[in-house]
């Protein structure tokens, strides 16, 4: 059982979001782990196609495109659709397609609140809804199938950047995982998070332009790699964690949890 703890072999996981980024890092990091198969969905067909392509030519497994937008409930089943037509199973699913946005407090509009909160919860709970047969046919207790939400630091600390509908988002993944947790672990899929701190994206381009600054403010003194992503979710999506449910873990150098707060005492 240990020499294949965190293996992946065999296994079918589709990862939202899965064209560049933390999306791509986890995709990258499946295949390396031995999955059979990861598709990857995004807005734009040509990086996705293009992200496909070059991650099959890396690893043994297959990387497949499938570009539709999730952005709503019809999306959503869309892509649910063309999984199923194409698996009679899934065992794991990355909920990581998301949006952000920035306005101050009296400018912030209702388009950048909804645009924010559909795809970052609506459309994470809706296409879960809609993929759970074959993430039911896949399950069983002694191989759960994994949904691996990804939330961020910003659902738990408050950032000091006006992104209210994102911190507001990213909050409701983390409660939202609880309690599909309850729901699904009946059917023995393990229902799980990942909040990521700073990782080189175009979501979060201060990481990406400005590594040295950001690090500055980290207590592990870096921003995040590829592997320190795609680490955490093999871990989630393997036999490693099959005993990790409800659980959203942070990822991000200690921002959360190791740092210390003002110092309000005399």
């Amino acid at each position: 059982m240990l020499n294949n703890l965190f293996s992946l072999k065999g296994r079918i996981a589709l990862v939202t979001g899965g064209s560049r980024g933390i999306g791509k890092m986890i995709a990258a990091g499946f295949l390396s782990a031995g999955a059979a198969k990861v598709y990857i969905t995004a807005r734009k067909a040509g990086p996705c196609e293009e992200t496909a392509k070059a991650l099959s030519a890396q690893y043994d497994g297959e990387c497949i495109a499938l570009p539709i937008d999730i952005s709503t409930v019809e999306g959503c089943n869309r892509l649910a659709g063309e999984i199923i037509k194409l698996e009679p199973r899934l065992d794991i699913l990355v909920n990581n397609a998301g949006a952000a946005w920035g306005a101050e407090f009296d400018e912030f509009p209702e388009s950048g609140w909804d645009k924010v909160m559909d795809l970052n919860v609506k459309s994470l709970f809706f296409l879960t809804k809609a993929l759970a047969k074959p993430l039911r046919a896949a399950a069983s207790a002694e191989r759960p199938s994994k949904v691996i939400n990804i939330a961020s630091v910003d659902g738990i600390f408050v950032n000091p950047s006006e992104t209210y509908s994102y911190a507001a988002s990213k909050a409701a993944v983390i409660h939202l995982t609880r309690r599909m947790a309850v729901k699904l672990i009946k059917d023995n899929i393990n229902v799980t998070a990942i909040a990521p701190g700073a990782f080189k994206s175009d979501m979060n381009r201060a990481a990406r332009d400005h590594a040295d600054e950001v690090a500055k403010r980290i207590p592990a003194r870096r921003i995040g790699t590829d592997e320190d992503m795609a680490g955490v979710a093999i871990y989630l999506a393997s036999r490693a964690g099959d005993y990790v449910v409800g659980n959203t873990i942070a990822v991000d150098g200690g921002v959360v949890y190791a740092n210390a707060g003002l110092e309000i005492a005399g």
